[in-house]
């Protein structure tokens, strides 16, 4: 059992040239792993001239080639349904799960050993011991449990340290408030959308959030876990300290938490994973304090090995030593920032999701909202913030202005549209919020108009 507050206090706080040496040494491992059990791996490896006996120090993974998705995805439209990637027979397999995906896209698929899957948990583990939660606590877990990998690792971590762990599966969100307070649950883990839908259904029931038990609220699954004044709305709802954790299921599981200093980013498990930031045009490292394109290697799924694969999250890195929580594990200064394909031009101007929603969030009258991008006569393209005032007493009007004159502050004088929607219409998510709709109509080579 851990003591203190480090789950793997020898790696946790392992001087930086130590833990280099530990990667490098995993990372030659994993490269003869792939290339003996992966033939597409093999290829790829030795077509760039790598071989295992060549990787000495951390900076040789530069020479192995770049992943994408978009390759993952082809190798399973040609080789379905998993791809050439699997480094282990499938009847090996105990878990199956995919990526939650979206419309009209293909899911990534992925299949895990039981290795693999208490190496899993091992990782939500180091998160969740680093930010506080301990063998006494009941943990809550708002999750639909489907094939979706979300929180079945936090799960299972949760035994591992001995929590009692109530799954909240197959239920309303008032079941899921309900239980959590009569079960006197002391964490929760919900993505930070469900953890403020949640609170407002706790309003409506007459609960107080918080004057119940919960001490802790995990969130994943979007960046908004990162955005102080979403964290602070979360806090101030629940009562309770709020920590971001990041995870992928090409990974299985988390690779960043955030320890219990709460030190504005996420710590990078550097023990388990090498994440390099890139340019995302150029591919050439960015150094601490850059915003860049998070690679990552990962050194714990036996069944399917990831050796630099781009993410396309923006993240900007800076040294562990900034947090005065002891773990010489390099940060990512406001966790996960957004993704490289989540930027909207509207008239020249850059416009991020997570920099519309740090100033939303601004405002806590507002209990949901929604980024509409649309074409106005077929020529000129607009952008309009949706939200819902349920208040009556608040002035919405000088509240939407106020929005917006922010919203157009922060993004160059783009004019905002901010309209108050009906309460209730916009949509509602349990797990990754999708708060951004694209109706923008452009042309075609023939002059014909189209849907983006």
């Amino acid at each position: 059992m851990a003591d203190g507050p480090y789950w793997n206090p020898a790696h946790e706080t392992m001087p930086r040239d130590e833990l280099e040496a530990l990667q490098a040494r995993k990372l030659r491992d994993l490269v003869q792993w792939a290339d003996a059990q992966v033939p597409w791996q093999s290829k790829r490896l030795r077509d760039a001239g790598v071989t295992a006996d060549q990787i000495t120090t951390v900076d040789d993974l530069r020479r192995i080639p770049l992943m994408t998705r978009e390759e993952w995805m082809q190798g399973q439209l040609e080789h379905p349904p998993f791809g050439p990637i699997l480094a282990a027979d499938q009847a090996l397999a105990i878990r199956y799960h995919m990526t939650s995906g979206t419309t009209g896209k293909m899911p990534i698929r992925v299949l895990d050993s039981m290795k693999d899957w208490e190496w899993i948990s091992e990782m939500w583990c180091y998160g969740l011991w680093g930010f506080g939660v301990r063998p006494q606590d009941v943990l809550f877990v708002a999750f639909g449990y489907a094939t979706f990998i979300g929180f079945w690792g936090l799960h299972y971590a949760g035994e591992k340290m001995g929590c009692l762990v109530l799954p909240g599966g197959a239920m309303t969100t008032e079941q899921r408030v309900r239980t959590l307070v009569e079960m006197g649950a002391t964490a929760v883990a919900s993505t930070p959308t469900y953890a403020l839908r949640m609170a407002q259904e706790a309003k409506a029931l007459g609960i107080d959030l918080a004057a119940s038990a919960v001490e802790r609220v995990i969130l994943s699954g979007e960046p908004a876990g990162s955005i102080p004044a979403t964290k602070a709305l979360i806090e101030e709802q629940w009562g309770a300290k709020a920590g971001d954790t990041a995870g992928m299921t090409e990974l299985g599981t988390i690779m960043v938490f955030e320890c219990a200093e709460q030190p504005g980013g996420t710590h990078i498990i550097e023990d388990h994973y090498i994440e390099e930031v890139l340019d995302p045009i150029s591919g050439v490292p960015v150094g601490y304090g850059q915003m860049g394109e998070r690679v990552v290697t990962s050194f714990g799924r036996g069944f399917i090995p990831v050796l630099r694969y781009r993410t396309r999250d923006l993240v900007v890195r800076i040294p562990g030593s900034t947090c005065p929580c002891g773990r010489t594990f390099d940060i990512y200064e406001g966790g996960i920032r957004g993704r490289v394909d989540d930027m909207k031009l509207v008239r020249g101007t850059n416009v991020y999701p997570r920099a519309v929603e740090a100033i939303v969030r601004e405002h806590a009258e507002i209990d949901e909202f929604q980024i509409h991008l649309y074409t106005e006569e077929g020529i000129r393209d607009e952008i309009e913030v949706l939200v819902e005032i349920p208040d009556p007493a608040v002035d919405a009007s000088a509240l939407l202005a106020a929005i917006g004159k922010e919203l157009a502050g922060a993004h160059e004088g783009l004019r905002f549209g901010v309209r108050q929607a009906e309460d209730g219409t916009l949509p509602r998510f349990e797990l990754k919020a999708k708060r951004l709709l694209d109706e923008r109509i452009v042309i075609g080579s023939e002059g014909e108009l189209r849907g983006r």
